[in-house]
């Protein structure tokens, strides 16, 4: 009796172990790796709210190669080294597809993480997504074939918001505030480079740098950027320093424009309208949920049903998602050995406004058309409102994919 209990046992351990394996076999685990508490949890979270959506959708039809797609959130509380453990467990967990993208030096850290292990790990290759760190350095000298960038880098919407800027002969007076890190510094130093090249007539009046996500009170910022006469700021700040310094603003009375990267994030459209800064406040971004394109507004009703908050911000987690998942069909496998290679050069019909972008070989980095957008009141054919405040991003400049593309200096080094 004890040996006929004892092989039934262990049968059902074999049977169950057997179960999980096929279980696990039939899932595709992405590890999602960004701030889910602390200054940067309200960027993280619309990230996750999205991916989540993503799989829904993609699971009701089917998964991708008949595997359901599990979203695995990882808070790395946007910290560098916080996140090279997160991105351990979720390895050792059994994902090969990461996302990450807030922070750059965050996004240098795991590229690098990434590429090291991939190279010391041969079978177990793992795919580094980048959704939002845009310093250059990532595709250009610190490039990885294991990493792919989805949003525009620096270079690219400094050169597209700046040009937009020297149009505009009103503005004479700009003042450079950005965080105190690489990202920070590469924005100031391209957006000085370009505002203050040779046949303009804007003069850069103040360069501030100012703690991640550390500040509470901004004006002494304010103050600073009054005295200097600025007519016009031109910031990459996001979360809470951009929140804060916009109410600071606001409190104090400053009424100048804003140039920006990332006024659409959660809490800063109303921390805008508090402020009273009706279209004084622009962003460059890769399209705005008011673009008339029929297709992408019924997909972001269909959102807000789900997440009604606030609507799709990170379109470009719907292009970064529907590339992996093509790349993966055309390989036959979800095995980043296999797959990645189908990224390179890949040609994508945009979520957000249907046009063609493509995924740079050279360098990974992604091309799509750029829009500039200023948040006010709503207008014809304009329905979606920005966190209940009655206003929305309507779109000021549109910049073609082509007129997009910088050059690189990516020596990309394959396996």
């Amino acid at each position: 009796m004890r040996k006929f209990v004892g092989s039934g046992a262990f049968a059902l351990v074999v049977l169950a172990s057997t179960a999980l394996s096929a279980m696990a076999q039939d899932t595709l685990k992405i590890g999602y790796v960004d701030p889910l508490s602390g200054g940067g949890a309200a960027a993280g979270q619309i990230g996750m709210n999205q991916l989540n959506y993503i799989a829904e959708a993609v699971n009701a039809k089917g998964g991708v190669m008949g595997k359901q797609v599990e979203i695995i959130p990882y808070d790395n509380k946007l910290d560098p080294q916080v996140s090279l453990v997160q991105i351990q467990k979720a390895v050792d967990q059994g994902v090969r597809i990461v996302i990450q993208g807030n922070g750059s030096s965050v996004a240098a850290a795991v590229s690098d993480f990434v590429t090291k292990f991939n190279s010391r790990n041969p079978g177990k290759e793992v795919v580094h997504i980048n959704h939002a760190a845009i310093d250059p350095s990532l595709t250009n000298d610190k490039c990885s074939y294991w990493h792919f960038a989805f949003d525009a880098n620096v270079n690219i919407k400094v050169e597209a918001m700046t040009n937009f800027m020297k149009a505009n002969e009103a503005i004479k007076k700009v003042y450079l505030i950005n965080q105190d890190y690489s990202f920070g510094h590469s924005v100031a130093e391209a957006a000085a480079a370009k505002l203050g090249a040779e046949g303009s007539s804007i003069e850069v009046v103040g360069k501030e740098f100012v703690p991640l996500q550390k500040v509470t009170d901004f004006s002494p910022y304010i103050a600073k950027i009054r005295a200097s006469g600025a007519d016009s700021v031109f910031t990459a700040n996001w979360g809470n320093d951009l929140q804060l310094l916009i109410k600071a603003a606001g409190d104090a009375g400053l009424d100048i424009n804003w140039y920006t990267f990332y006024a659409g994030l959660a809490g800063t459209p109303t921390a805008i309208k508090q402020a009273g800064l009706e279209d004084k406040v622009f962003q460059i971004t890769e399209g705005v949920n008011n673009l008339d394109y029929m297709p992408m507004q019924e997909e972001v009703k269909a959102y807000m049903a789900k997440y009604p908050d606030a609507p799709i911000y990170y379109p470009r987690l719907f292009n970064a998602m529907g590339m992996v998942f093509k790349a993966i069909e055309e390989a036959g496998s979800d095995d980043p050995v296999k797959f990645v290679p189908k990224l390179e050069g890949m040609k994508y019909v945009d979520f957000i406004d249907g046009k063609e972008g493509f995924m740079r070989a050279d360098d990974h980095q992604y091309f799509q058309t750029m829009y500039i957008s200023g948040l006010g009141s709503l207008g014809p054919n304009q329905p979606f409102e920005e966190e209940k405040t009655g206003w929305g991003w309507k779109v000021a400049a549109t910049i073609p994919v082509d007129d997009t593309i910088v050059s690189t200096t990516c020596q990309m080094e394959r396996p």
